[in-house]
């Protein structure tokens, strides 16, 4: 027969809805809020770092980055967050995740501030200087991941604890906002301070000296509100069930608990035996967590790496998007103030109408219908959208039919939101063991972070049009937005086919779900 659910963490599945839950929400969430602002603010600036610092004054178009340049200043934090999530999630189940959540948050409030301060005033040193503290970022960054689920899935009790995850993951969405309502209020002060004509008018003056701060305030701003939610991320108690599955030490966890539950909960005579039993020991690459574990973990792995490509190449062609249906007027009509505007504005417009209410429909029904539900009919929507916006492409692209277009466009994401993006973050954290829990959902996040370099690089290139004299400066021609469009399209639908590897954890305790109770007599 199987062996009973420890008090203490039975005390957890079962207990009310407190004011300690929204606690953690909010501490875990704001590390997501700093996530999404520091990863994502960087789209906002990067027009503003070509017009600055590859300027030419014999050219027709405004300065822009080079390839090389744009791939690592887009793609380096990227690469970052992969490394950082192995490692941290490797090291949360090593040290605990209180200790390591604390070094995570350090590293990305010391390097959201240096990625603000450069070497030297030249393109070369400028660019150097982000790109190696972008990285460093984006290690801290990937630590975040699998602490911030981890902690929030063993806190939670499991009547709500899909949406307590959502919710954290839904901070996201609130730091994209806060990324583009940044930049308009900076490049609205600049703009009313330092006025300056168009590049069409004075090709030197467009861009005012000045500007060179708006893009190292709105990057260095990411560190504020980590910054403030340190001293309480420190004030958390480790979780019961790592103190408890993990560190075996069943008083602690006991304590800890009665302290946050507010009730007094009693230390059991057999808990020890129960968390001792050898059985239980195995480890990542042993036959037994194989047999358990390997075909939801090749589900968690390849879901979330086949989601990352899709919807990080969807955010990277957003900006051609705007410029296609004319949100984003032709550079040259503007200065580099206004440009920093009309890009924050764009990217603001989409995330309030599509991103941002795709997270909270999440938080709001993931308990009702399920992870597995939303994140089929989610994959499923996405490839919808997809071919109806790829196969009748040139008819999308003429003006009279731009509305059209960008409300398609933002369905795509709201089902994104509302659909695989959230669930691939919240299952991995609630289905394999303790001692194993934040390794492997870093492991599966590493993999999506694989997909986002694949989709933020290759679909850079692959978008570029198939006519030579059309592609933008330094790329060669690719397959065209259209063929793009349908492969993204193609992707989707093979991510709904290995949502079938992932199980369903509504409404069941953490250890039944990782079978860590399940200790045959």
């Amino acid at each position: 027969m199987a062996e009973q659910q420890l008090a203490v963490l039975n005390a957890l599945d079962v207990a009310k809805t407190q004011l300690y839950h929204f606690t953690a929400i909010v501490i875990a969430g704001m590390g997501f809020f700093t996530d999404a602002y520091d990863l994502f603010c960087v789209s906002l600036v990067t027009k503003l770092l070509g017009r600055l610092y590859y300027f030419n004054p014999l050219s027709e178009k405004p300065g822009s980055l080079p390839p090389h340049v744009a791939a690592a200043v887009n793609g380096v934090a990227l690469c970052g967050t992969l490394a950082g999530q192995v490692f941290f999630g490797w090291l949360g189940d090593k040290l605990g995740r209180k200790k390591v959540y604390g070094i995570t948050l350090i590293m990305m409030i010391l390097c959201s501030v240096a990625s603000g301060l450069s070497f030297g005033n030249k393109a070369k040193g400028v660019m150097t200087t982000l790109c190696f503290f972008r990285f460093w970022l984006g290690f801290g960054i990937g630590g975040d991941y699998p602490l911030s689920a981890t902690i929030m899935s063993e806190y939670a009790n499991k009547k709500t604890r899909g949406a307590f995850i959502a919710a954290v993951f839904a901070m996201q969405g609130i730091g994209i906002l806060a990324g583009g309502f940044v930049a308009l209020a900076v490049s609205s002060i600049f703009d009313k301070k330092f006025p300056s004509p168009t590049y069409a008018v004075d090709r030197a003056l467009s861009t005012p000296p000045q500007a060179d701060y708006i893009w190292r305030i709105i990057v260095m701003f990411g560190a504020l509100p980590a910054a403030l939610t340190y001293y309480w991320r420190m004030k958390m108690p480790e979780t019961a069930r790592y103190t408890a599955l993990v560190a075996k030490n069943i008083k602690q966890a006991t304590q800890d608990m009665s302290r946050v539950l507010q009730v007094e909960l009693e230390m059991e005579e057999r808990a020890e035996d129960v968390v001792k039993d050898p059985r239980l020991n195995y480890g990542l690459f042993s036959k037994e967590f194989l047999r358990r574990h390997g075909l939801p973990l090749l589900g968690c792995t390849s879901t979330w790496f086949l989601l990352d490509i899709a919807f990080y190449s969807q955010n990277l062609f957003q900006k051609d998007i705007f410029s296609a249906i004319g949100w984003i007027p032709k550079a040259a009509t503007m200065n580099a103030v206004h440009e920093v505007f009309k890009i924050a504005r764009a990217q603001t417009l989409i995330a309030l109408c599509s991103t941002v209410p795709g997270y909270w429909f999440t938080v709001a029904f993931i308990d009702i219908m399920g992870r597995f539900a939303i994140q089929l009919m989610g994959f499923f929507m996405m490839t919808v959208f997809m071919f109806a916006i790829a196969f009748p492409y040139d008819h999308w692209i003429k003006p009279d039919n731009r509305i059209g277009f960008v409300v398609m466009y933002s369905l795509t994401f709201f089902f994104a939101n509302f659909g695989p993006n959230a669930t691939t973050f919240i299952v991995p954290a609630e289905i394999f063991p303790a001692r194993l829990r934040s390794t492997c959902h870093g492991i599966s996040a590493a993999t999506g972070k694989a997909g986002a370099i694949v989709g933020a690089f290759g679909f850079l290139y692959a978008a570029q049009p198939q006519d030579k004299t059309k592609t933008d400066a330094g790329y060669p021609p690719g397959i065209g937005v259209k063929n793009s469009l349908i492969m993204l399209g193609v992707i989707n639908f093979v991510g709904m086919l290995f949502t079938f590897l992932v199980p369903e954890p509504k409404g069941k305790s953490l250890e039944e779900l990782s079978g860590e109770t399940e200790v045959e007599k």
